[in-house]
């Protein structure tokens, strides 16, 4: 079980850091901040630079936090949290990546709530620390406020699409 859980969090920390990077800067394939910025605003989304940042920083640090295996229910809430907001907006599309759909990023959900329920196994430094087992109210916690901070986060930042109004069509 130690082997598996770590494949898990390594895997997991690795994508979400680096899907992250993308988000900020030209590595692995990104736009840099202006391209980030730019998807956000072609999903619906206020906030410019601040929530390019924030959603980049957000993967960043949940996937160093998973990679490192320290701090698992923080990695948690804030991997569940960003994550979840893409979910929200791939959600019209279908489950499916060829579709823009949401099966990667709902993926990524569902493993950190795996991640939080087991904790980060053996070889981690919340183990090696102490902290863990955490108790399972911890991770059940952890994905509430991360699922409540991503839907409010979708609430509070994103746009209604724009209706045009009869003087603006002729």
């Amino acid at each position: 079980m130690t082997v598996g859980l770590l494949i898990l969090r390594l895997v997991t920390g690795l994508l979400l850091a680096a899907h992250g990077l993308q988000k900020v800067s030209f590595r692995l394939g990104g736009q840099g901040l202006a391209g980030g910025i730019a998807e956000f605003r072609e999903d619906g989304f206020r906030g410019g630079a601040l929530t390019a940042l924030a959603a980049g920083g957000g993967q960043i640090t949940a996937g160093i936090l998973f990679l490192a295996g320290a701090l698992t229910p923080l990695a948690v809430a804030t991997a569940v949290g960003v994550m979840t907001v893409a979910v929200t907006v791939k959600w019209p599309n279908g489950p499916w990546a060829p579709h823009d759909g949401y099966e990667y990023p709902g993926f990524l959900v569902v493993a950190a709530v795996v991640l939080g329920f087991t904790g980060p196994g053996s070889w981690s430094l919340d183990d090696f620390y102490g902290p863990t087992p955490w108790p399972g109210w911890v991770a059940a916690t952890a994905a509430a406020v991360g699922l409540a901070a991503g839907l409010l986060t979708r609430l509070a930042l994103h746009r209604a699409p724009h209706t045009p109004t009869a003087e603006e069509t002729s």
